[in-house]
């Protein structure tokens, strides 16, 4: 333990984690300017905030085919992690530009808030990065905690403090199966380091035969499971989804799911190589799962951010895709979808934000009838991210779950590209639904309460912006992907 601790002390190098710890100092810094705030006055720290990441993501863009590595090789900033940092950086963007009006209006502006998101960031970033399974574990430990205040954050309401609890029970459990697995991994090989496990797998070729091995390498899944939402560990997400503030929710499915991939990914795909051929029969089986049951779930709700959660699981299944081509045009597609998802979904639950009453009754079915008249460019651009999430060209939806299938068919994985894609066609039904309700039905409200502010419509241009963008244009993003994938 000695020697390690000196190894770790001697190969110390502060630019691995330059970005999440500028980002977490700047929270800190944030957080001490909130508490002298005036209560009601927290559009300054969200501002700020929003200043802060354009920082972090430029000390993040440094890493970019310059890779950095330190504390005896538990961190690697290389250009997968740097990818991954700019997705949760832009998700966590846009989630503080649709927040402070959104606070306002539920009576709630709180500044601590904002720094929260930002810790959020940090822990998502340093995930990222880490090449040991304790910085990993430590990473996902500080998105974690600050998600579970952000989850119950409107104290004052019955469903929030539902939302908050429920995430930290089922998430604390969640983490005692990644840590057990850790344990297990840790006590057969003798290292928690990525690059240690591939060793050992290629030491040990019936490493796939260790039950003790293959029980930490699955109780570790279940860790990461949990956190992108895939079946069978999915049923958290549609109480929380619709429990907590809505730009939360939004972020929450974008973020943080993005952060889990990028840790399944590298632990996977560089630690587990050696057991690529049983791996990759538990992901279609995983794959097939989630998309199904998000896709089919999703038929029969009513309320919109429960519909978007449902949805949020069928997405996790067509990024397992890419775990199962495991090609390089099925990982890189993972990456480009996951920044696609990003612009998609952030875009959808943005214009939610704006069209919600205090209180947020009115999201559902019957809530948005005759949106699409009474609020003709709210309903356009709402169509348009529900068309993309539905894959549809020439929107990035498309573009992206055209990447991630053809990686499974270069593979050989054609019924599971048959399988995609019919579960795509299921969920024609419950976007469109949406759709129809917004320009075929007569307008239950007027939506006098609808204004569109500034920062709210900034977060809506940029995702719509990066949908069309990435669906028009895709070649250059998809080789970034490339250049970041393994």
């Amino acid at each position: 333990m000695e020697n390690l601790v000196q190894e770790a002390i001697q190969n110390v190098n502060m630019q691995a984690i330059m970005p999440s710890l500028v980002l977490s100092g700047l929270a800190m810094v944030l957080l001490m300017v909130s508490v002298f705030s005036k209560r009601g006055s927290s559009t300054h720290v969200a501002w700020l905030s929003v200043l802060a990441l354009i920082v972090t993501g430029f000390v993040a863009l440094t890493g970019w085919n310059n890779p950095q590595s330190g504390f005896a090789g538990s961190v690697l900033f290389d250009n997968f992690a740097t990818f991954f940092s700019m997705i949760c950086i832009v998700a966590a963007g846009l989630t503080i530009l649709m927040s402070d009006d959104y606070l306002r209006r539920e009576n709630f502006p709180v500044s601590e808030y904002y720094p929260l998101i930002l810790f959020t960031t940090a822990g998502a970033m340093w995930m990222a990065s880490g090449t040991d399974l304790m910085t990993i574990f430590l990473g996902l430990e500080v998105l974690s905690v600050s998600l579970y205040v952000l989850a119950g954050f409107f104290r004052h309401q019955t469903r929030s403090n539902e939302a908050g609890l429920k995430y930290f029970f089922l998430g604390a459990f969640s983490t005692g199966f990644l840590l057990y697995g850790v344990a297990l991994l840790y006590g057969v090989t003798g290292t928690t380091k990525v690059e240690g496990i591939a060793a050992y797998v290629r030491a040990n070729p019936d490493a796939a035969l260790n039950t003790m091995f293959i029980a930490g390498g699955l109780l570790l899944l279940v860790g990461f499971l949990f956190k992108v939402a895939a079946a069978p560990f999915h049923m958290w997400t549609p109480d929380v989804y619709q429990g907590a503030p809505t730009p939360i929710t939004a972020f929450m499915s974008a973020g943080p799911k993005a952060a889990a991939f990028a840790a399944l990914m590298r632990v996977m795909i560089v630690g587990l190589d050696g057991l690529q051929s049983e791996l990759t029969t538990l992901f279609w089986i995983l794959a097939v799962l989630t998309m199904t049951i998000g896709n089919f779930v999703a038929l029969s709700q009513k309320d919109l951010k429960r519909m978007l959660a449902y949805s949020s699981i069928s997405h996790a299944g067509y990024a397992l895709v890419g775990l199962v081509a495991w090609n390089e045009i099925g990982l890189s597609a993972i990456l480009f979808y996951m920044l696609v998802y990003t612009f998609m979904n952030m875009g959808a639950f943005a214009v939610l934000v704006l069209i919600g009453k205090q209180g947020e009754n009115n999201l559902n079915l019957d809530g948005i009838a005759g949106l699409g008249y009474k609020k003709p460019v709210l309903g356009v651009v709402l169509t348009i991210f529900l068309l993309s999430l539905m894959g549809i060209p020439p929107t990035a939806g498309f573009i992206g779950k055209f990447y991630m299938f053809s990686g499974a068919v270069e593979a050989g994985y054609i019924w599971l590209a048959v399988i995609g894609v019919l579960n795509s066609a299921v969920s024609l039904y419950y976007y469109l639904r949406v759709v129809v309700q917004m320009y075929f039905k007569d307008p239950a409200e007027d939506f006098s309460w609808v204004s569109i502010n500034v920062p709210t419509a900034i977060s809506i241009a940029i995702s719509l912006g990066g949908v069309l963008y990435m669906g028009m244009f895709p070649n250059t993003l998809m080789q970034l992907a490339k250049l970041a994938g393994f």
